[in-house]
């Protein structure tokens, strides 16, 4: 048997967006909205207890599945949830995320914060953190009309 280990960490991405905080919220509330940015929900309940399920991958594989319940949310403000992520039958990461909503002059501050336990190699926070990065600049295409 291999080594089995956690990685725990945090990582916080911030991006600021000429659109207003209600748009922001709005492409995380709406599951038509947040498909165009985020993998597309097979199951989307976007309420306290809720949960947002999806699974998919390239057709080569493997299946990601990504399986989330909403713990706060705080219209225009905040979104707290936790999820597991797998790849295939393999358990690769248990997180809680935080969204942050600010109005600025102009727009919106976003602050995400993920608090995560990553499994035995299969996943890394550097990792994470850069597709992080990458997810919340395809929203900010989308909120600011450019998507």
């Amino acid at each position: 048997m291999s080594e089995r280990f956690v990685k725990h960490a945090t990582f916080v991405v911030e991006r600021t967006y000429a659109a207003a905080p209600e748009r922001v919220y709005q492409a995380w509330a709406d599951p038509e909205v947040k498909a165009q940015w985020f993998s597309k929900a097979d199951r989307f309940d976007f309420r306290v207890g809720g949960q947002e399920y999806s699974s998919g991958g390239p057709p080569e594989g493997p299946t990601f599945t990504f399986d989330a319940t909403y713990q706060e949310i705080v219209p225009e403000q905040r979104i707290v949830y936790s999820y597991t992520l797998d790849m295939g039958e393999t358990r690769i990461s248990v997180s809680v995320t935080t969204i942050e909503l600010m109005k600025t002059e102009g727009g919106t501050r976003l602050i995400f914060t993920e608090q995560g336990a990553f499994f035995d190699g299969h996943d890394t926070p550097e990792v994470r953190e850069h597709g992080t990065g990458e997810m919340l600049n395809a929203l900010g295409k989308l909120v600011e009309g450019e998507a």
